[in-house]
């Protein structure tokens, strides 16, 4: 007859932070899939965009002020126009209303890139663990 004995070791912490390292990273590719996703839907044009579609730029700035960033205590991602640049343009277009004493019908651009992306998604945390 032959013995055998073996001993198993799980060490929680070292998978744990594994499992954080893999998300924020993961996030990261989301948050540009989906900022690139936006930026790709304004078109530049003189004339505005038909109510919703995706938001006209004049200049790009709309366009160039879309970023993301990830919180890594949160481990979350935030996506949108960066207010330093556009200010507060982006929540009339995403979700009509007064502007600018100007009634804005809804032109979304983010919303819509998420649900383009969204298919997508689950492909970036694939084997983020290892």
């Amino acid at each position: 007859m032959i013995g055998m004995k073996a001993t198993v070791t799980f060490e929680t912490g070292k998978v744990v932070r594994q499992v954080k390292t893999g998300n924020i990273e993961s996030l990261g590719h989301a948050g540009g899939a989906i900022r690139l996703a936006a930026r790709h839907s304004i078109k530049r044009s003189p004339k505005p965009s038909e109510p919703g579609t995706p938001p006209h730029t004049r200049r790009g700035l709309l366009r160039g002020a879309i970023v993301y960033a990830v919180e890594k205590e949160r481990e979350s991602v935030v996506i949108g126009p960066r207010y330093s640049v556009t200010g507060p343009v982006g929540m009339p277009h995403e979700f009509g209303g007064l502007f600018r004493r100007e009634r804005y019908r809804k032109r979304p651009f983010m919303g819509p890139a998420l649900l383009e992306t969204a298919d997508r998604l689950p492909r970036h945390w694939a084997g983020s663990v290892s």
